[in-house]
């Protein structure tokens, strides 16, 4: 089965990096929802996981206390490295492949980096460059295109960048495949005709975006961000085209516990 329920914590986040209390009323509200609908099909366990809008906020224990005393469960936190390797396992089953892959993940809060030529990543890394991250930074167009592939450059060893550049360059997030819609090619996204495109998403406004192919409502406002990391880590990574996979991080997390459940 699948249910999904939009929380919009983008928007619960303040300046401090704090999810508000109207945000942990969602959270719990959502869990308890979720919780309601297994009931309905008998599932024998319920695991939820969180990611970084709330395993990086300011409050993220107390969020994780209060949903636990609301719904008697508590959310498990993933750190950026093991959604990394989760989004590499993905991609790595949708392709079948044994070939090296570069597989490139951007968030609304990090984004996530693995490479390597066998089951497990050779190298896992999240950096706090997401769309959201790099919105609310308050810095210009030119500012972010001047300065990401350097910063993405300086965070890694070269060793990592070595495996970045020499694998399959893979993306497997949302921003991903949105933009490769928009450019109007749903399985690869080439650089080209991103860097024709960031220009024309920069003159638009959120709702203007929001009309485009691709680009759903409510990622309009930061998919001028994402466009712009995508290009960057484009040109980091030394690759033209990105060919895109539609499992990432929630496919890889169901992969690792079926794995775990085998042995």
């Amino acid at each position: 089965m699948s249910h999904k329920v939009r929380l919009r914590l983008d928007r619960a986040l303040d300046e401090t990096n704090r999810i508000s209390p109207d945000g942990i009323d969602n959270i719990s509200a959502a869990v308890a929802e979720v919780q309601e609908r297994l009931q309905e099909v008998r599932v024998p366990a319920f695991m939820a996981f969180a990611t970084s809008s709330v395993r990086d906020a300011v409050n993220s224990s107390q969020v994780v206390n209060k949903v636990a005393k609301r719904t008697g469960l508590e959310l498990r936190l993933l750190s950026g490295e093991r959604e990394a390797r989760m989004s590499y396992t993905a991609c790595r089953s949708w392709f079948g492949t044994t070939d090296a892959l570069a597989v490139l993940d951007i968030g609304g809060g990090t984004i996530e980096l693995a490479a390597g030529d066998a089951r497990k990543p050779a190298f896992a890394r999240s950096l706090p460059l997401g769309a959201r991250t790099l919105t609310r930074s308050g810095l210009s167009l030119r500012q972010l295109r001047a300065t990401l592939p350097r910063r993405i450059v300086d965070a890694l060893p070269s060793a990592a960048l070595a495996e970045l550049a020499d694998g399959r360059a893979v993306g497997c997030s949302k921003v991903f495949q949105q933009l490769a819609v928009l450019t109007g090619s749903p399985a690869r996204l080439r650089a080209a005709d991103l860097a024709e495109w960031i220009p024309r998403l920069a003159e638009m406004t959120p709702r203007e975006r929001a009309r485009l192919p691709g680009i759903s409502r409510h990622r309009a406002r930061q998919s001028l961000a994402g466009a712009v990391m995508a290009e960057a880590l484009m040109h980091a990574t030394g690759h033209k085209t990105i060919e895109i996979s539609p499992w990432s991080t929630k496919e890889g997390l169901l992969l690792d516990l079926l794995r775990e459940q085998r042995t």
